[in-house]
């Protein structure tokens, strides 16, 4: 498998969890944001992960686990931003994989199908997780010939604009269950999932 590097996106100020940081909720006995890092450094690629410059806890994490930091100074102005930022920072590869830092379903052999469906569908320009019963989400495969354009990004909405404008170019992969989509945002979420998990 060519090196594709993985940028994880761990910009978000997790407005919803009311002075409570997500990306450092216990999962598994680590930090979220941990969880994430290790999950997609199982692919054998290197892992990048989008910070916003006074994230202190979340830097330490991602020096701990050995992957690199890309500083997204306009975190603050949304998704966009941060894909802005830390795309045009990653290593020059034929292809990049994005994901958003707060999946906390998703497992390496997720992001692995995504990676492997570049060899199996080499026609796309984008190939996407989605939910077991085909709604899109994460990880997001991106060809290089799209990275020019993600420095036109702009508001929340991330990369949604670009990757409607080639849905004809895409190849969707379905990952189990609801893997693609499951986030918690809130602290209720947070309690609502521990609760199944006992």
């Amino acid at each position: 498998m060519a090196m594709i590097p993985i940028l994880i996106l761990a910009a978000g100020q997790s407005r919803r969890m009311r002075g409570r940081d997500k990306l450092l909720e216990d999962v598994g006995g680590v930090p979220l944001l941990r969880r994430q890092i290790e999950m997609a450094k199982g692919t054998g690629q290197q892992v990048f992960v989008a910070v916003p410059p006074d994230a202190m806890a979340r830097r330490a994490i991602i020096d701990e686990s050995k992957a690199t930091p890309l500083i997204s100074a306009d975190a603050d102005e949304g998704l966009s931003a941060s894909l802005r930022s830390g795309v045009a920072q990653l290593p020059d590869a034929p292809a990049f994989l994005v994901m958003l830092g707060d999946l906390v379903a998703l497992e390496t052999a997720d992001l692995v199908a995504v990676l492997d469906a570049r060899d199996s569908a080499p026609d796309a320009l984008i190939w996407r997780g989605t939910t077991a019963d085909g709604k899109p989400g994460h990880p997001i495969l991106f060809d290089a010939s799209l990275r020019p354009a993600f420095a036109d990004l702009a508001g929340d909405k991330g990369a949604d604009t670009l990757v409607q404008r080639y849905a004809s170019n895409t190849h969707l992969v379905a990952l189990p269950d609801a893997r693609a989509r499951f986030d918690l945002d809130t602290p209720e979420d947070w309690d609502a999932w521990r609760l199944t998990r006992t």
